[in-house]
């Protein structure tokens, strides 16, 4: 069972059953991270040592993943600004707002899931398949604990690191867009007029949720492997979909609260 459909001609109602007998599977895991989290006993470092691997190897794909999409949605908003009102005045401060608001975290938190995702699932589920994950057991030890937890840990930090990082490449990006081909100068682009403090709560909110889905749900994908390879293959696929399926889910809840508390004035 997974958020991939493993078989063919699946009906919808079998599909979504499976959906969520693994989002209930992922709240079990989200269950047991929580409470391991505050009584836990981890390994010295092992935060730290995957605080390394999400963040600093994924900052330069981040980096350049967001600056290419800073552009084209800077772009592409320049274009459609120039047919209506031929006016750029507030082009700045509107993208700003979205960006913080939206933009930098949900859309940000998308490949930063594939890089993220597949790997805290394939190196969890070569454990698995490798009986490492039995050995544990064997000795006491909770993989939950274990492996889950410090992962979750450092998602949540480095991956609200990474994605206000991207943010600001984003907004750079853009602002050079807006410079070379709408001739807006850099200080009418920096304006901040439309940013609120709420904004900001809102933006940086999805930023360290999408952190911890991402973790919680490619390290139960990696704890529910079986078989050889192919199955870490499996794995990996399906802690890369869920996690982006979560990060849309969680959007559209996100969203609608703040949309009622911190609305967009």
């Amino acid at each position: 069972m997974a958020f991939t459909a493993r078989a063919e001609n699946v009906s919808p109602l079998a599909a979504l059953k499976n959906v969520l007998q693994d989002a209930l599977a992922v709240a079990r895991v989200g269950r047991r991270t929580m409470h391991y989290l505050i009584r836990g006993k981890r390994e010295p470092g092992s935060v730290a040592r995957q605080m390394f691997a999400i963040g600093n190897q994924s900052l330069f794909f981040m980096c350049i993943t967001m600056a290419f999409i800073g552009a084209i949605i800077t772009f592409q908003t320049g274009l459609q600004s120039k047919k209506l009102v031929p006016d750029f005045s507030m082009i700045g401060a509107t993208y700003l707002k979205l960006l913080i608001r939206d933009l930098a975290a949900s859309v940000g938190a998308l490949p930063l899931a594939t890089r993220v995702g597949a790997g805290i699932a394939a190196e969890i589920g070569s454990m698995v398949v490798t009986e490492q994950v039995d050995a544990l057991r064997m000795c006491a030890a909770d993989p939950v604990d274990y492996l889950v937890v410090p992962r979750f840990i450092a998602s949540v930090i480095m991956g609200t690191v990474i994605l206000i990082i991207g943010g600001f490449v984003a907004y750079g990006s853009g602002m050079l867009v807006a410079q070379l081909m709408f001739d807006v100068s850099p200080h009418t682009f920096t304006n901040l007029s439309l940013v609120t403090m709420g904004d900001l709560v809102l933006g940086v909110s999805k930023a360290v949720t999408y952190g911890g889905a991402i973790a919680l749900v490619s390290g139960q994908r990696g704890l529910a492997t079986f078989g050889g390879s192919e199955g870490v293959g499996w794995a990996t696929t399906e802690a890369v979909v869920g996690s982006c399926f979560a990060i849309i889910v969680l959007n559209l809840v996100i969203s609608t609260i703040g949309y009622f508390f911190v609305p967009a004035l």
